[in-house]
């Protein structure tokens, strides 16, 4: 008797949604999110159609950059209950054949961390101190930080403590950058992983996987201008990502290859997903050999503006590049830290940004058009090959949200840019479930608490409860779009063909029998002939045309 192929890994396909913990559903009534909250919420994500779930950080923290300085990696935050119920949600999203995966935040720790405090007061040369980056200050009195380097979150990515020393950060000094030289470091992290296995997680999504690794030199960035020496390059050219003194270079990969080995005495295909943004797919490709990391987060697609010609251009080279490694691709269009994409893609100015470089909207929004693209860009993303990732709100059509009061705006970005650049906050107001006001069912009746950021008083219209049944929601289009994903064998891990289209519509065929094609010109594009329409992102067909800024699903 023939044996049976082992079937493909189940993260080589799979749907992943984001779960922003703060904003996704308030199961005690505080005005946050909460881990409750999402348990809470389990039905709809299995009504939904995902395959796991990847949350942002849960770990106990003091919150300055909202969990992503993690002072205890093994234990919750109060904020969000107790490692009690972790597991149990753990073991209840099991229940629903939805897999977990949470953050993992290798690059630093809070300040409030024991190692921090411990370097703190054990002093200059210690031991202690040997974990982090800490350096003596340039000038005659050392008052000067140790290099040029900025933090991304703005400023100086240097602090100086009353001893004199200084140390780096290069998101919020409350968030100092481990040195994973040492290796202290580097057993940690290792036992960290081991204690989430085992508590049944399958997987992390590591934040910042481009950064572990520094020069150990230090050395100054290249000034943009020898006029202003603190406007320091902090986004390297192409091509010259290797030689950048902190990200992207070679060095981290020997440490996912020793995470791999960790992953891997596990059952259950236990995977991680990088959040590494690189200058080339190549070196994207790098995280993802087969004895490094699974899986990386597809930024070129992500950063790519509605254009046929430059989806397509990103869409062969991802496909190529990660193929040759052996690795499937994955497809994004938002998350916690970009502007939601029907906003970028209803305004005339929507074009690819720079990787590790402030993104804000540029001229008029037309949010009419941005939803429009929104939708067809989700049947885009979700028939492409390999897998995909959906942000929390994404599935109601939720655009960002730009008109907070600046007196509500908690993200770090804000306050260190010195209140020119407005942060993330827009993406990541707390997300509406039904009812006709605030807090519209993220928080229950008897909430003693606001929502932490204000939510717009027009989303009672994209409430889960107002979407559904509606055939012509959002929601239901994405509930279509991951069910026939789900069920139809010609989507999920495999290939695409081209077919030939004009100018300004993106065609592809997928065995077997379907078709995907996209309209992004300004014209009505007659469709080839085809067996039945599965799904539309825009209604029913006018005569056998797919209108502008519409896809459409084929059986061929």
């Amino acid at each position: 008797m023939p044996s049976t192929p082992n079937p493909a890994p189940w993260w080589r396909s799979a749907v992943i949604y984001q779960v922003y913990v703060r904003s996704f559903a308030d199961g005690n009534g505080d005005g946050v999110g909460d881990i409750a909250g999402i348990r809470s919420r389990l039905p709809y994500l299995k009504s939904l159609g995902i395959d796991a779930i990847w949350i942002n950080p849960w770990y106990r923290s003091p919150m300055a950059d909202h969990g992503y300085d993690v002072a205890d990696f093994r234990a919750i935050d109060p904020l969000f209950g107790t490692l009690a119920d972790a597991e149990a949600l753990i073991e209840e999203a099991h229940r629903h054949g939805i897999r977990v995966i949470p953050d993992i935040v290798p690059n630093h720790t809070s300040d409030q961390h024991a190692w921090f405090q411990a370097a703190l007061t054990a002093g200059p040369g210690s031991p202690e101190r040997e974990r982090y980056h800490f350096r003596d200050g340039r000038g005659p009195d050392g008052s000067e930080p140790p290099n040029n380097w900025r933090s991304v979150f703005g400023g100086p990515a240097w602090t100086r403590l009353p001893d004199g020393q200084w140390y780096l950060h290069l998101f919020a000094p409350e968030q100092p950058d481990l040195n994973w030289q040492h290796p202290d470091v580097r057993a940690e992290f290792e036992d960290v992983l081991r204690f989430w296995f085992r508590r049944g997680v399958d997987g992390f999504r590591i934040d910042v996987a481009h950064g572990l690794a520094k020069d150990p030199e230090l050395p100054d960035l290249p000034t943009r201008d020898a006029a202003d020496p603190a406007d320091t390059a902090d986004t390297p050219a192409p091509g010259e990502e290797a030689d950048h003194p902190y990200w992207n270079r070679d060095e981290v990969h020997a440490i996912y290859q020793t995470w791999r080995r960790v992953a891997d005495e596990f059952p259950g295909d236990r995977s991680f997903v990088a959040e590494a943004w690189a200058d080339t797919p190549e070196r994207l490709a790098a995280y993802v050999r087969p004895d490094a990391l699974h899986t990386a987060f597809n930024f070129d697609f992500l950063m790519t503006s509605w254009d046929a010609a430059d989806l397509r251009e990103v869409i062969d080279r991802s496909l190529d590049t990660l193929g040759s490694v052996g690795a499937p691709a994955t497809w994004v269009l938002s998350n916690h830290d970009v502007v939601r994409h029907p906003s970028r893609f209803g305004r005339t100015v929507a074009k690819k940004w720079v990787a590790n470089a402030p993104y804000r909207p540029e001229g008029p929004l037309d949010l009419e058009l941005g939803v429009r693209r929104a939708r067809a860009a989700a049947l885009l993303m979700l028939s492409l090959p390999g897998g995909a990732y959906v942000y929390q709100g994404e599935e109601l059509g939720l655009a960002e949200v730009e008109d907070l009061p600046e007196d509500v705006r908690q993200d770090p970005i804000w306050e260190r840019s010195g209140h020119t650049d407005p942060g993330r906050d827009g993406c990541r107001v707390p997300i509406p479930w039904s009812g006709q006001g605030s807090p519209y069912g993220f928080s229950p009746e008897d909430a003693t608490g606001r929502p932490w950021l204000p939510q717009p008083a027009h989303w009672k219209d994209l409430s889960v409860a107002a979407q559904t049944g509606d055939p012509a929601s959002m929601l239901e289009l994405y509930r279509r779009a991951l069910h026939l994903r789900r069920d139809h064998p010609a989507l999920g891990e495999g290939e695409l063909t081209w077919l030939d289209a004009p100018a300004g519509v993106l065609a592809y065929h997928r065995e077997p029998g379907f078709a995907c094609i996209v309209n992004l010109s300004s014209q009505p594009y007659e469709l080839p002939a085809h067996e039945a329409v599965l799904l539309t992102s825009g209604g029913p067909l006018d005569n056998g045309c797919l209108g502008p800024d519409q896809a459409v699903w084929l059986a061929m």
